[in-house]
């Protein structure tokens, strides 16, 4: 995945010639040393194109470069490629091999990046769990995935303690802690490189189905077209320092860092999203790009104006976001104050980048998803006969490309059409061939990022003894883009706090689906079969909505889960 390969990389490229354009506009071709190229190269062809190939290969091309910075300090390839092979021998010790899983849960920092290079190296698959996880959840996805180590932030350690896991390491810990990946790295005396496993790690990132369950879905090593699709309509270039505010964890996060691999970034990385420090970051490193969620950009926004005049990012020539819609004009007023830097990929965990809006794009139109990128096919489809619609009728969105997921780890996969993948979303095409997507195709709703159920959450909050009948919707939120409502029947002489009710959700579900507000009602709204017109709910008089500046703990207060 990097220019060490210019033979494999430049074939697929050059075969519609404007690929071999994009990696030359991008600064990725470009002049090394013939032994080191050719040293990548037989890296690259031992290890693959994943998270260990691409990293061996850029360490080999350039040592010295800093390739992460976090509250620690900063950190060379070299430096991170000598403490990955003692960590990978370490981890070797643990009972970890080829083929085996780990499971990590932390935050965006040194420990995030060294553990998934050290399991790469060592052919382990990791699982990438979401910080914002429930218990439960936990529970389930482990006992599912059944991972030989789990690697966690301390801070997560009373949430694991319930799951059935016999084997945990310390990624990151404010105290003195002993079983960390920094006391492995130290107590292992060899750094020395270890020999190529035969199995090539797999990524499996955690997303939602349809019943909301966390699901696994694995991804293999991408490879060249990936980043050509990317960075057709994303103007990347060689060498930038990056500030990576989205979760690691997530796609969008876990993309860029594979990036830095092909185009040697330097990664800024921060434990959790503080808009402020977010700015200081990016001033005080002098970024050329960010990457980040909806929900990041609508929080700086939100800072005053004496602070943000504090800041300029005059060096930042790209911000990259994805995750959800851009709600609003969020889009122009950014980039009104910052300028015409930002770029929005429209996607999932299932079927990658389906579009990117460019500034122009929001320029004319701030709600637009924009245009599929190179190599990739975006089609609409009639829900009831499978028929492409034409341009300007709403339908379902079908997605085709070479980063198509492969079914989920509990079996299943999403809906195909002639080789195309549904996204999961409505949406239609205007006459300029710019792409709307107006909703899910189911209830599932985007808050701040994440995927939200309602049916998960209805289930929940029916579970307490004073409920006796319970809905919830997906309403438009200026902060979050979507939110969800829910409508309670209290039991006859029973009722609760809206703060009770919300404590039950977050006691059981993940935080990023406790609800915004509560109605309480006398009946819900049904119709002659006894189904709730979920339609009128929505309608609902925001008088009657509760209280607006409800619970906002968790993934909803914008840190570094948002």
């Amino acid at each position: 995945m990097l220019p060490s390969v210019l033979d494999k990389l430049t074939t697929r490229a050059s075969s519609a010639g404007y690929g071999l354009k994009v990696l030359a506009g991008s600064g990725i071709i470009r002049p090394y040393s013939p032994v080191a190229l050719a040293k990548a190269a037989a890296l690259l062809k031992s290890y693959g194109t994943g998270p260990a190939g691409g990293f061996l290969a850029m360490a080999t091309l350039v040592p010295h470069k800093v390739w992460v910075v976090d509250e620690r300090g900063d950190l060379t390839f070299s430096e991170v490629d000598r403490r990955t092979n003692a960590l990978a021998r370490a981890l070797q010790k643990q009972g970890v091999g080829e083929g085996d899983a780990i499971a990590l849960m932390a935050r965006n920092h040194r420990g995030f990046v060294e553990a998934t290079v050290a399991a790469a190296k060592l052919g382990a698959d990791l699982i990438y769990l979401n910080t914002a996880f429930s218990g439960p959840q936990l529970v389930d996805v482990l006992e599912r995935e059944d991972p030989t180590v789990v690697i966690h932030d301390e801070e997560f350690t009373g949430m694991l303690d319930k799951a059935d896991v016999d084997k945990r390491v310390l990624s990151y810990s404010d105290g003195a802690a002993e079983n960390t990946l920094d006391a492995l790295i130290e107590a292992e005396r060899d750094d020395s490189p270890l020999e190529a496993p035969d199995h090539h790690t797999r990524i499996i990132i955690l997303t939602s189905g349809t019943t909301g369950t966390p699901k696994g879905a694995p991804r293999n090593e991408a490879g060249i077209d990936a980043a050509i699709s990317l960075l057709s309509r994303m103007p990347l270039r060689q060498g930038w320092t990056v500030h990576i505010a989205a979760p690691l964890f997530h796609t969008w996060g876990f993309a860029h860092m594979m990036l830095s691999l092909l185009l040697g970034h330097t990664m800024v990385l921060r434990r959790k999203f503080d808009p402020e420090a977010a700015l200081a970051a990016v001033d005080e490193h002098k970024c050329s790009g960010m990457v980040v969620i909806p929900v990041m950009l609508q929080r700086i926004l939100a800072l005053p104006d004496e602070t943000l005049d504090k800041y300029s990012l005059d060096t930042v020539e790209v911000v990259a976001a994805s995750g959800s819609a851009l709600p609003g004009d969020l889009a122009i007023s950014w980039m009104d104050r910052f300028g015409d830097n930002l770029y929005n990929t429209y996607g999932s965990t299932e079927v990658a980048y389906a579009s990117i809006a460019t500034p122009a794009d929001m320029r004319k139109s701030p709600t637009t998803a924009g245009k599929p990128p190179w190599a990739t096919v975006v089609k609409i489809f009639d829900e009831k006969s499978d028929r492409e619609l034409p341009q300007g009728e709403s339908g379902r969105i079908f997605v085709g490309n070479s980063l198509l997921f492969e079914g989920y780890t509990g079996g299943g996969n999403k809906d195909m059409i002639d080789g195309l993948m549904s996204s999961g979303d409505v949406g239609r095409f205007d006459e300029d061939g710019l792409l709307y997507v107006e909703g899910r195709d189911d209830e599932m709703i985007v808050s701040g990022g994440e995927n939200v159920f309602p049916k998960e959450v209805e289930d929940c909050l029916a579970r307490h003894e004073a409920v006796a009948d319970v809905a919830a919707v997906g309403v438009d939120d200026d902060d979050f883009g979507k939110r969800l409502r829910a409508f309670v029947v209290f039991r006859d002489g029973m009722n609760a706090s809206e703060d009770e009710l919300r404590s039950h959700v977050k006691d059981n579900l993940a935080r990023f689906k406790v609800p915004r507000d509560i109605v309480i009602l006398d009946e819900l709204p049904r119709n002659a079969t006894g189904k709730v017109l979920k339609r009128d709910l929505a309608r609902h008089d925001e008088e009657n909505a509760g209280d607006q500046d409800g619970d906002q703990d968790g993934d909803q207060d914008g840190d570094q889960d948002a």
